[in-house]
This record gives structure tokens, sequence and C-alpha cells, in this order.
């Protein structure tokens, strides 16, 4: 049985059926809009698209952050509505993860995956080729300008074009695949729920890396625990 994806943290939200390594089909959200007004008919859209029922479902996966603060808080709401009291599995899957596997697997070169994090500052990683199981540079908020300083002579960019400093970083640094990424974070999350890595979903919280600044003011900490 297929498990449902949802990707709403980065600029492309989406939602996916994935079944095994297979993609079997993708629904755009329209960016920027409440959740109620965007994941929830496309859901809608693509389970009717392939005749099944939320309760045809294996599972879940969902795009766990960095990103956008309202789109993951959106897309988590979405998913704890779908499966309140529900006792399949929901696979949490790191959105830059889903996108640096945009650029394929095993990956052909460098890999680095960034969302803006505005004030100079993008949420990033870098996954070396091959198919290393983790980031070479651990997801975290970086500055543009350090992250681009860190980046291999040769690497594909995906994700937002932070501030395009994938043109001023040279030659060697080229747009990888574009588009949303909720196909990968189902194919990611296949694989977490294999491994038996599921969460019930009341027990879901998002990773958003980098602390609300009433946070910041009452821990002093600008970041969220690794």
């Amino acid at each position: 049985m297929p498990i449902l994806a949802i990707e709403s943290a980065s600029s492309d939200p989406a939602v996916a059926l994935v079944e095994g390594d297979a993609i079997l089909g993708v629904e755009p959200a329209e960016a920027g809009s409440p959740g109620s007004e965007t994941l929830l008919p496309a859901i809608a859209r693509l389970l009717q698209g392939h005749d099944l029922a939320i309760a045809d479902l294996e599972g879940f996966a969902i795009g766990i952050g960095p990103g956008s603060f309202t789109g993951l808080r959106v897309g988590l709401a979405t998913l704890k509505g779908l499966a309140f009291g529900d006792s399949r599995p929901v696979a949490p899957v790191s959105t830059l993860a889903a996108l640096a596997r945009l650029a394929g697997a095993p990956r052909p070169e460098a890999v680095v995956a960034a969302l803006d994090a505005r004030r100079g500052d993008a949420y990033a990683a870098l996954w070396e080729s091959g198919e290393a199981p983790g980031p070479v540079l651990a997801e975290s908020v970086h500055r543009i300008d350090d992250l681009v300083a860190r980046l291999p002579e040769h690497c594909l960019w995906v994700g937002d074009s932070v501030g395009g400093y994938p043109e001023a970083a040279g030659e060697g640094v080229r747009a990888g695949p574009a588009g949303p990424c909720a196909g990968q974070v189902g194919l990611l999350g296949v694989q977490v729920l294999a491994a038996g890595g599921g969460l019930p979903a009341a027990e879901l919280v998002p990773r958003y890396l980098r602390r609300a600044e009433a946070e910041v003011q009452r821990t002093g900490q600008a970041l969220e625990p690794h």
C-alpha cells in the first residue's frame, strides 16, 4: 500500500503518493496561502486521481524542516488532523535531505541543499557525491557568504537560489534540479518506516533550527539543540 507524503517547508509545497521505490504521483499546493486552502485540496485531488482514500494508506511521511516556520506549522497541523487517533506511523524526514535527493541517488557530485532563512542566512547542508548516509556539512543556519566559502570546487545547488550566490560562487557551482520534493520526502519516508523509525502523529514536532525571537530572548540561544 502507498504512503502519503507532505512537504510544506520549502518554496514548492506539494503532496505525493509513494509506494516502495516508486513515486506514484505528485500534486503541487499553492505557496503562500493558508493550509486549509492548499494542502487539503491537493491531498483530495491526489487521492481521487488514484481512486484511494485515507484508509487505504499504509502510513505517512512529512518534511519536518528546516524551512518556513508557517509552512511547517501548516503541514504538521494538516497531517495531525488527517491522522488524529490513527495508529499508522508517520516518518519524519529532513526537508534538506529530500531536496538533496532531487539531484539523484547515488549523488553524481557534491550537493548543497539550501533554503532562504532571511537576514543573510540559509538553512543548508552539504553532501558529498555517492551514497553517504549523512551530510558532510551538517544541517544548520549558515551565513550565506560562509556557506559559499565552504563549498567544494564543483557541486550542485538545490533549493532556493539564496541571494543569487550560486552564480557569485563561480562556474563550479551549478543549479541542480528544481521543483517540489514531496516525492523525495515519500521515498525517504519509506526507508524510515522500514527501519522502524515511524512515530505517532501526536509526537511530531517541527525542526525549525532557528528559534523564534521570543525564544532567543528567553533562552539566550539562537539555534535549537541538534
